[in-house]
């Protein structure tokens, strides 16, 4: 059976760990931080990535998500509505509902998923988990990992998860294709716990106002500038703020070289505009351990790299690119997503059409779809 190394251990690499466990894969990650843990406020879980979970056994009920049953755009100013998509019928639609959940209880989920040993007795998988370990050199040719202490490391396959400043991403693209500009913008994330504005008159009164779902009110005073702040409800507390400057990347043209892939942000670092980037992530994790059942030796590794890269790279790119626009913007990108369609997919030019081109991938389907092409043309 082919040995995995996972370099990283956020959302993207436990999900993979999870997926390839469950496939049967002997899997080590390899994370630097001292100890397993997400920092982080809310993020949206969208049906394209809650599908897939789901199959995963993921537990959303130990996760503490919340139902979000509306998305709409808000005048910040005014409170006056400037678009609404009603998702209250997300689950009859797309299969799953649009779910608000804690970074922190999304990241335990999957690490219950991955490293649980009542969750790999049904398994001949298994992950294990180095912290405090930084890798500072991937090889794609040889295969390894080389560790701050000077030592190398040797798999089949290893996967680079290690997020924007990957030190695996310019050995698989090269120094010249990797981009990375300062947008301008940062996003400052934090959590209200209620109970500290409860008998607030003035919250209250916002809070009649506010919808069951997810709200983005926009400064719609300042033409230059692009300022909002999203707004909704999940589970626990963290009552800390954040800022993260927020960078662009432009799609990478490749995501795979020799026995490296990259996923996750090191594959298609994001913008916020939309909340695609973990799902993007967890579809990743999921697409690789489905695409990667039943591989028993090394040899098959390069054909299921090429299908994953089938799978995901148009996909996450056509994303990548519409979270640099503002919802109701997307017309603004309509020639730079020319370039990464694929037959049967419309590509988005209003919100409305957003939603149903991210919510409504069926990724195990197209996983199912490239297999059997495979099958076809081996046979």
């Amino acid at each position: 059976m082919p040995q995995v190394i996972i370099v990283g251990a956020g959302l993207a690499g436990l999900c993979a760990a999870a997926a390839l466990r469950q496939a049967g894969h002997q899997v080590q990650i390899f994370e630097k931080s001292q100890f397993l843990g997400e920092v982080g406020a809310a993020v949206v879980l969208s049906p394209n990535s809650s599908s897939v979970l789901a199959q995963m056994g993921f537990s959303f009920d130990r996760a503490r998500v919340r139902q979000l049953k509306t998305w709409e755009s808000v005048d910040g100013i005014t409170l006056d509505a400037i678009g609404s998509v009603d998702q209250s019928g997300c689950e009859e639609k797309f299969g799953m509902p649009l779910m608000g959940v804690h970074r922190v209880d999304l990241h335990n989920e999957l690490m219950r998923l991955a490293c649980d040993d009542s969750q790999q007795a049904s398994s001949t998988g298994a992950v294990s988990v180095r912290c405090g370990v930084k890798v500072v050199g991937v090889m794609p040719d040889e295969g390894y990992v080389q560790l701050e202490d000077g030592t190398r490391h040797y798999a089949d396959l290893v996967v680079a998860a290690d997020g924007l400043h990957s030190v695996a991403r310019a050995a698989v693209v090269g120094a010249d294709g990797v981009t990375s500009a300062y947008t301008g913008f940062s996003a400052f994330r934090f959590l209200i716990p209620s109970d500290m504005v409860k008998g607030n008159p003035e919250f209250d009164e916002v809070l009649s106002w506010k919808s069951d779902g997810l709200s983005v009110l926009l400064d719609t005073r300042d033409k230059i500038n692009e300022r909002h702040m999203a707004w909704y409800e999940c589970q626990g507390i963290a009552p800390d703020i954040r800022s993260w400057p927020l960078m662009k990347n432009d799609p990478l043209r490749k995501w795979s070289k020799g026995k490296v892939l990259l996923i996750g942000d090191a594959a298609h670092a994001m913008l916020p505009f939309g909340g695609q980037g973990a799902n993007q992530a967890l579809e990743d994790g999921g697409a690789l351990g489905y695409l990667f059942r039943g591989v028993d030796n090394a040899a098959e590794i390069p054909t299921r790299l090429a299908l994953f890269e089938t799978v995901r790279r148009k996909r996450a790119s056509r994303i990548q690119i519409l979270s640099t626009v503002r919802i109701g913007k997307e017309i603004e990108v309509e020639k730079l997503l020319q370039e990464y369609g694929e037959p049967g997919v419309s590509l988005p030019t209003n919100f409305e059409e957003r939603t149903h081109h991210d919510f409504s991938f069926k990724l195990l389907n197209r996983c199912d779809e490239v297999l059997e092409a495979a099958r076809a043309i081996k046979c």
